[in-house]
């Protein structure tokens, strides 16, 4: 484990994307490691949408981004600093491409894959930029608009789905958000404060919170 990996803002997300696929021929590993606007319901509490433009400022940067399988930093598929790993953000998300190593465990992968086996990708990262909408009766909705990109991979489980394999829980990251809300409301005031939000809806989040 890395000390990237105990940054306690680090998150994992997995989407199952029918575009993964292993090409023998072409010795290439592409897919999406993430689709934009597609809502998911992380760990019940909340839902979330990564917005286009969430990948942009990363790829524009040159964040040295890996491709590993399972997120483990002993099997690494490519870099994008050393060219075998490709990003490009299009109108459905974040697209990648990855030249894989002649190795047995890389080769196992590809085949997993070409076979359907394995049909997920994953990507982690630090949110630098989000937004949250808060509805009556709805689980809040965390827009992610910006992002820190660490490692995308092929997986066999999603990331989260009640585990803590994503090492910041959805609790975690939910609670973050109760906490700006509290932070908002002045000491000694019965009503919470504006947080532009409904009336009903501020009150239920002020009652959670206390």
């Amino acid at each position: 484990m890395t000390q990237r990996d105990n940054d306690p803002r680090l998150e994992r997300r997995s989407v199952p994307v029918r575009e993964l696929r292993a090409d023998k021929e072409a010795g290439t590993i592409e897919g999406y490691a993430a689709v934009f606007n597609e809502e998911a319901s992380i760990g019940g509490m909340f839902r979330e949408v990564i917005k286009p433009g969430a990948f942009k400022r990363a790829i524009k940067d040159g964040q040295d981004v890996r491709a590993l399988w399972n997120h483990d930093s002993n099997h690494i598929l490519g870099r994008t600093k050393a060219d075998t790993l490709t990003l490009e953000e299009d109108k459905k998300g974040l697209w990648i491409s990855i030249i894989p190593p002649n190795t047995r465990f890389a080769s196992d992968l590809v085949e997993s894959i070409r076979r359907g086996d394995i049909d997920q990708m994953s990507f982690a990262f630090i949110a630098t930029e989000e937004k949250w909408i808060e509805k009556k009766d709805e689980p809040a909705l965390r827009e992610i608009i910006d992002v820190d990109l660490f490692d995308v991979s092929p997986v066999t489980y999603p990331a989260y789905e009640g585990t803590e394999v994503g090492l910041r829980s959805a609790e975690s990251v939910y609670q973050d958000h109760v906490q700006s809300l509290e932070g908002q409301a002045p000491e000694g005031d019965d009503e919470p404060a504006s947080t532009g939000l409904e009336p009903d809806v501020a009150r239920e989040i002020a009652d959670l919170i206390t």
